[in-house]
C-alpha cells in the first residue's frame, strides 16, 4: 500500500462503512462521473470488483447518453456490475463515488447521492474537490483516483487479481499521462511494476486505449488541428469540434479525448484548450504546460480540475465561451506565467 498519512482517518472510516454495509447485506452504488474516463470507470470497476468478492451486493453506474461503456475502455472487466442509472430507483444504502470533484459531476446519479437517508463518500484527487460526502478521502497529492482505490482495496483485505489490476492500471497510465505528467513519483512506478506482476498485458491496455481507431478518427483531428488558433497575446492556442463533426466522422464524443494532448504540444503556448459540442452545449478540456493553474481558472468558469489539466461546461455560443475564457486567463497571464 502506497503511505499516504494524510488521509488515513478518511480511508479508515470508508473501509468501516463498506464492510458494515457489506455485513448488513444493503446495496452499494459505485458511481463514476459523467462520460467516465479510464481513471474513474477503472476505480469503479475494479473496487467494484473486490467487494463482490466479499460478497457485497454492489452496482456500477454513470451517466451518458446513450448509456454505453467507451469503446476505448470496453476491455475492462467487470462490466457485469454496471446499471444504467435510469434504472435506479430507491436510493442506495451507500454511495461510493469515484473521480467526481462534486455532485454536478454525477449528472443523473446525482440524485442517489444527495437522497435523504443516502450515505454518500467520495474517493477522489481533484484539488476542486467540494467534500460532499459523510466521509471524503481525497488526496489532491495522489495522480490518479485508481491509486486511492488500490488504498481502499487493500485495506479491506482482497488480494488483487488481473481483472482489477487491469482497470486500475488504466487508471494509473492515463491520468499520469503515460507517467508523464508532475504528480508521478516512485509510488506511482512501484504501483504500476505491482498491478503488472499480477500478469496483466500493458501492451494490449495501451492499444485499446490509444492505438485502436477508424479512419474518420484520423480525418476529424487533421480537421480539428487545422482549424487550431494561436492567440500570442493570450497565450493560447485553442480549437474546436462540433457535434456535426462528431457524427460525420461517425465518432463517440469519448473518442477524441487525446486530441487536446496533441494540441498540448504546441511550445509557442502555454495554455491548449479544445471544445466539444453536444446536444446541450460545449464541453471544454483546458491543459497548461505547466506556468499556469488550469484548475484555478476553470473554477472561475464553474469547472474544475488539476493545476495542469481541467475543464469546465459552457452553453454559451462559442464567441462568447472563448471571450470568457480569455478574460479569465487574463489575471494569470498577466503575471507572466512562463
Amino acid at each position: 500500500m502506497i503511505d499516504r498519512s494524510g488521509p488515513a482517518a478518511d480511508r479508515t472510516a470508508l473501509v468501516g462503512l463498506l464492510r458494515e454495509t457489506v455485513a448488513a447485506g444493503e446495496e452499494i452504488l459505485l458511481a463514476a462521473h459523467v462520460a467516465p474516463d479510464a481513471d474513474s470507470l477503472g476505480s469503479a470497476l475494479a473496487l467494484g470488483l473486490a467487494l463482490r468478492r466479499l460478497g457485497a451486493r454492489v452496482r456500477v453506474s454513470f451517466d451518458a447518453e446513450p448509456f454505453a461503456v467507451p469503446r476505448t475502455l470496453r476491455f475492462l472487466a467487470g462490466q457485469e456490475l454496471l446499471v444504467d442509472p435510469a434504472a435506479i430507483g430507491v436510493a442506495p444504502y451507500l454511495v461510493v463515488t469515484l473521480d467526481a470533484d462534486s455532485p454536478a459531476r454525477l449528472g443523473r446519479l446525482a440524485a442517489a447521492a444527495t437522497a435523504p437517508g443516502t450515505r454518500t463518500v467520495v474517493i477522489d484527487h481533484h484539488p476542486s474537490n467540494t467534500r460532499f460526502g459523510v466521509v471524503n478521502l481525497v488526496d489532491s497529492t495522489a495522480a490518479a483516483t485508481s491509486v486511492l482505490a488500490v488504498d481502499v482495496i487493500d485495506a479491506l483485505g482482497v488480494p488483487l487479481d488481473v481483472d482489477m489490476a487491469a482497470a486500475l492500471y488504466a487508471g494509473l497510465v492515463t491520468d499520469t499521462g503515460s507517467f508523464r505528467s508532475a504528480a508521478t513519483t516512485a509510488a506511482e512506478h512501484r504501483l504500476a511494476a505491482r498491478l503488472l506482476e499480477t500478469g496483466i498485458r500493458h501492451d494490449l491496455i495501451g492499444r485499446d486505449l490509444w492505438d485502436d481507431h477508424p479512419f474518420g478518427y484520423v480525418q476529424l483531428l487533421g480537421s480539428v488541428l487545422g482549424r487550431a488558433r494561436l492567440e500570442p497575446e493570450h497565450d493560447l492556442v485553442w480549437s474546436w469540434c462540433e457535434q456535426r463533426d462528431l457524427l460525420a466522422a461517425g465518432l463517440a464524443p469519448d473518442e477524441i479525448q487525446g486530441f487536446i494532448d496533441i494540441l498540448r504540444s504546441v511550445s509557442d503556448a502555454e495554455v491548449a484548450l479544445i471544445c466539444r459540442q453536444d446536444s446541450t452545449g460545449w464541453n471544454v478540456s483546458v491543459r497548461s504546460r505547466g506556468g499556469l493553474d488550469v484548475g484555478a481558472v476553470c473554477v472561475t468558469l464553474g469547472g474544475g480540475g488539476h493545476r495542469l489539466a481541467a475543464g469546465f461546461r459552457s452553453t454559451a455560443e462559442l464567441v462568447s465561451l472563448m471571450d470568457q475564457v480569455r478574460a479569465a486567463l487574463a489575471p494569470a497571464t498577466a503575471l507572466g506565467a512562463r
